[in-house]
C-alpha cells in the first residue's frame, strides 16, 4: 500500500477541524448571527443602499 493509498483511508475523526463553535449552545451562534442580520440590515439602509 502506498502512502497516498493509507492517507486516504484515514479515520473521518482524525481530521483537522476548520473553526466554528462545536462544543456550544446553539442558541448563543444564532443570537450572534442574527445581531449581525440586524446590524447589517441598518448599515444597509442608512447608507441609502436599499
Amino acid at each position: 500500500m502506498t502512502s497516498s493509498t493509507a492517507a486516504s483511508h484515514a479515520p473521518v475523526a482524525a481530521r483537522t477541524r476548520t473553526g466554528g463553535p462545536q462544543d456550544g449552545p446553539k442558541i448563543v451562534e444564532h443570537i450572534v448571527g442574527w445581531a449581525f442580520v440586524i446590524v447589517l440590515a441598518m448599515l444597509v439602509t442608512q447608507a441609502g443602499l436599499m
